[in-house]
């Protein structure tokens, strides 16, 4: 399969959902935007490990399993982001004996494989599949700013419904250049179901 290479573009407070974030990856080559949600804990972890230069005092859990990994004589290949159902990731880690060569894949959270790719700077991949699904594309330079904050215009599900296509399509650009991934996703998905039913 041809899988698709995501960076990691950042971290941001989710603004719709309390307690949680959103994880900001990108294909470098079409700009095309991935925003997984994730916990607290993911975003703490992914965050400390970009900083290699922060350790904490005890180690965390990915920082516990990377040591056994390493222990166990396997290095990390990669992340795949192989599907998504109802808005929710499902990624495969991939491991390699040094010894035998011999291949190990495992089940994991998004925000879990993500956490232990930082680690080994292992590449995280996608498929095109999974991009046309849930990936945003746009001009942010090409964005005028509105005068009304976003977060005033758009709040529940509801509220979009009422709103025009045009309309929705600047709420998407506004909500991408505020990094409310999060609600920039919700507004995709309610443009993709008038989309489908035109049709």
């Amino acid at each position: 399969m041809d899988y698709k290479q995501l960076i990691i573009r950042g971290i941001s407070y989710s603004q719709t959902q309390s307690g949680a974030y959103a994880l900001l990856l990108e294909h470098e080559e079409t700009h095309i935007k991935l925003p997984v949600v994730i916990g607290n804990f993911e975003a703490q972890s992914i965050s400390l490990g970009l900083e290699k230069d922060i350790h904490p005092p005890r180690p965390l859990t990915h920082d516990l399993f990377t040591k056994f990994i390493v222990s166990a004589n396997y290095e990390m290949i990669s992340v795949i982001i192989y599907q998504i159902v109802d808005g929710v990731f499902f990624s495969n880690i991939n491991f390699k004996n040094k010894a035998t060569d011999e291949e190990l894949i495992l089940d994991a959270r998004t925000s879990d494989a993500v956490a232990m790719a930082v680690r080994f700077d292992a590449p995280i991949f996608t498929t095109q599949q999974v991009l046309n699904e849930a990936g945003i594309l746009l001009e942010l330079e090409e964005v005028a700013k509105e005068e009304q904050s976003f977060s005033e215009t758009v709040s529940t599900e509801d509220n979009l419904k009422s709103v025009s296509m045009e309309e929705l399509q600047k709420l998407l650009e506004e909500a991408v250049k505020e990094e409310d991934y999060d609600t920039a996703l919700e507004i995709q998905e309610e443009i993709k179901r008038r989309k489908k039913k035109i049709d």
